[in-house]
């Protein structure tokens, strides 16, 4: 669905005017027809392709000494390199040290060295000012992430080096203030407030992420190492055309997301290592009536062959998923430790559709909470009545080998139940319980073994 058109008064100011051209809705994506393999997706993502070119950023001034302030030499990098065409900004070994955000733009590749850190200042003052975000599924101005980029095409951030977000004495500690500001966002997105009238940043509470690709096409993040981030680590939204491979998370933050593909189409993310404070990796789609005006799907995306490990969730879709996420294939993945190794969460307030969902191979040493979750009671419910739909779920080949609570957990509720669960080809050595399941249709068991106890046919019929 197209989103309808943004009314604002006549006399809109020149920020608002631009507020305007950079809402969603002018780069909706066509999602295409659903259906794909796993094989087909990663064929048809395209990949950014940069000119030979190299741009030094010690040519445009940057010591590497840890002490100067290297922002304006690295920026300087970026402008020459985008207006030569693109090419390569070259962070060589060193320490930067960039006292507020890096921006990017299109047909650069930010080039991070072995032995290159960037790290960035732990003063928000100098993330202002602000610029067009998605703040939990909701579209708003706040604080700059520290690494951003909106509307670009052909843009990278790659390299054996370390990008440093300095959080932990700062924008970490916010959570605790965030609460009404939290409320007071996702309040306009329900009431439709337009959209220049969501200012945030200074003298407000909502932490930016770390690197967030907005409306961007043909991305790409490899090989980077990322610690202490703000809060979501790596989110591409209303994006087309992502990859992230080979990229190192260990950020145990508050809300540090590993990675948060946004009503973005056909992305791969494969051979990572996530160590997070929160869901690994966690796909999403916007936050209730936000996310249905915006009509964006996520779709068409693979996750493979990486590691997690999370202080909440490891694979995960939701809770903001009122866009609706469809054909998503999650593939030879480990899971070291996790609340729940697979989940898959909404509430009634959100809507929208979860539909063709694939997971296979997956290993996991511990899920604290269950293997597979599914809840449509997931909390922060504002008391809507706008039943989510979680349908056309396979779940095959997975091991496990201990779960301090119930090994399959799927409790929908009357007005939104699970629908089509096919779980096939799992063992858990050891399960404080073997399942709770409410509130299904068409959940079927088959070589599922708990505890050295395969599950009863009786848990495949229909349950109240």
């Amino acid at each position: 669905a197209s989103p309808p058109p943004r009314r604002f008064p006549v006399n809109l100011h020149v920020g608002a005017l631009l507020a305007l051209l950079w809402s969603p809705g002018v780069f909706a994506l066509d999602a295409p027809a659903g259906g794909a393999t796993a094989a087909q997706i990663v064929a048809a993502i395209q990949a950014p392709v940069f000119p030979a070119r190299v741009f030094d950023v010690r040519e445009f001034g940057a010591r590497g000494d840890g002490v100067a302030d290297d922002r304006p030499a690295i920026l300087a990098a970026i402008r020459a390199c985008n207006v030569a065409g693109g090419g390569r900004v070259l962070l060589p070994p060193g320490l930067y040290f960039s006292a507020g955000p890096v921006h990017l733009q299109s047909h650069v590749d930010l080039h991070l060295a072995a032995g290159a850190t960037l790290r960035f200042t732990d003063d928000p003052a100098r993330y202002l000012p602000v610029v067009l975000t998605r703040w939990e599924g909701t579209e708003c101005f706040n604080y700059s992430p520290l690494i951003y980029v909106r509307n670009a095409t052909d843009v990278a951030v790659t390299g054996a080096g370390t990008i440093d977000g300095t959080a932990k004495n700062s924008f970490a500690r916010w959570k605790p203030q965030q609460g009404p500001d939290q409320l007071r966002l996702r309040a306009m997105g329900a009431e439709g407030v337009p959209l220049p009238e969501r200012v945030f940043g200074a003298g407000h509470w909502l932490r930016p992420g770390l690197m967030q690709f907005y409306g961007c096409t043909r991305v790409l993040v490899e090989g980077v190492t990322i610690k202490d981030a703000p809060f979501w680590v790596i989110h591409p939204v209303f994006c087309r055309d992502v990859t992230v491979r080979g990229v190192t998370v260990e950020s145990a933050n508050a809300n540090n997301d590993g990675c948060d593909p946004d009503s973005s189409v056909n992305v791969l993310i494969e051979d990572c290592v996530f160590r997070t404070g929160d869901d690994a990796v966690a796909i999403k789609s916007g936050r209730d009536a936000e996310g249905w005006r915006s009509g964006a799907r996520s779709e068409n995306i693979v996750v493979r062959r990486c590691v997690l490990a999370s202080q909440a969730n490891g694979l995960c879709i939701g809770s903001e998923m009122s866009g609706g996420v469809r054909n998503v294939f999650l593939e030879d993945c480990q899971v070291l430790d996790a609340g729940a190794a697979l989940c898959f969460k909404a509430n009634l307030d959100r809507g929208g559709e979860v539909a063709g969902i694939h997971v296979r191979g997956i290993t996991v040493q511990r899920a604290r909470r269950a293997l597979v979750e599914f809840t449509t009671a997931y909390h922060g419910y504002r008391g809507g009545q706008h039943p989510p739909s979680f349908r056309d779920f396979v779940i095959a080949d997975v091991t496990a080998d201990t779960v301090d609570g119930p090994a399959i957990y799927a409790v929908g509720v009357p007005e939104a139940r699970l629908e089509n669960i096919r779980l096939q080809n799992i063992t858990v050595a050891r399960a404080a319980a073997p399942a709770e399941i409410r509130h299904t249709r068409g959940l079927t068991l088959e070589n599922v073994r708990i505890n050295g106890v395969e599950l009863p046919p009786a848990l495949s019929s229909e349950h109240p």
